[in-house]
């Protein structure tokens, strides 16, 4: 069994969790996540299967849609409503400061990640030093809201926002950043994760229908291809001359190819057999000193 799974992550479970529950539903050893929602927040988690696993950094690279609730005036220590609670300010409910400050935040911004997290500082996780009461200098990271909107005000300190953002980024500090520039503080009081990639909530599986769906052997019904996953990528196909290079991970030249095709320099490409198989992901290349073009493998998932 190999592919991706779009697992519903429902509250109370980790990232970790959902892992356990679905190697053992589906009976299979090889499964990891792609991307860690933490216990409280909910929604889009793909779960890789076999080969598919192989594709998780890419998924993860993918990006990412986020629905979350801001409570202004209250600041915690791990920027969410699980935290305790460090100050509290008035709020001054201007729904337009608020959205002049809110949409302040599209575009490519610095971001601090929080203590409350699993970066790894000298083979540390730092939320594990913040559960010892320790605060370390973190390095601030670029990232880039796609886009951000204001769903609704809840008068008289809420407010819910649709993120998409890029790979990276902590919707907690986001929050916690917002209410900063307002001058209130705030903290992120849910989370929901409404798309990785090509996986949104419309295809999403619970944990519970996924048992149900394993006993009437519908598997197949959910589970996502590899090549399906990476469906936005362009196709070359290679003639049977080239099988056993191919099928070896092989740089292959274009008089391999089973036709012409017009693809960017460097852009990565899948890569199928005469018969069809896919192989791998691989980048599509020119080679300077043959004066032809080539495809370089990247990701061999046979």
């Amino acid at each position: 069994m190999d592919g991706i799974i779009n697992i519903y992550k429902e509250k109370g479970f980790t990232s970790h969790d959902v892992v356990a529950v679905v190697r053992k539903t589906i009976n299979q050893k090889k499964v990891g996540h792609t991307g860690t929602l933490d216990p409280d927040a909910e929604g889009v988690l793909p779960i890789c299967i076999g080969k598919g696993t192989k594709l998780a950094d890419y998924i993860m690279a993918e990006k990412k849609g986020y629905r979350a609730e801001v409570t202004l005036g209250i600041t915690t220590t791990t920027e969410d409503s699980s935290g305790e609670v460090i100050e509290v300010k008035p709020v001054d409910f201007d729904e337009e400061k608020i959205k002049a400050v809110v949409y302040s935040f599209k575009g490519k911004i610095d971001q601090i990640p929080p203590m409350y997290s699993a970066i790894k500082v000298n083979g540390k996780k730092l939320y594990e030093l913040a559960r010892e009461g320790k605060e370390i200098e973190r390095k601030s990271r670029t990232i880039e809201i796609y886009d951000i909107k204001i769903l609704e005000f809840l008068p008289p300190n809420k407010i819910v926002i649709d993120v998409i953002c890029s790979k990276g980024t902590y919707i907690r500090t986001l929050c916690s950043d917002i209410g900063k520039k307002l001058g209130c503080g705030a903290n992120m009081s849910s989370l929901l994760r409404t798309m990785s990639g090509n996986f949104t909530l419309d295809t999403a599986v619970k944990l519970d229908e996924l048992k149900n769906i394993v006993e009437n052997n519908n598997i197949d019904s959910i589970l996502i291809t590899i090549d399906q996953v990476l469906s936005d990528y362009k196709k070359v196909r290679i003639s049977p001359k080239a099988t056993k290079l191919l099928h070896n991970g092989g740089k292959i030249y274009e008089y391999f190819f089973a036709e012409k095709y017009d693809i960017k320099k460097g852009e990565n490409v899948l890569v199928y057999d005469a018969e069809g198989v896919f192989i791998g992901i691989f980048k599509f290349d020119f080679d300077d000193s043959k004066k032809m073009n080539c495809v370089k493998p990247v990701k061999i998932l046979l």
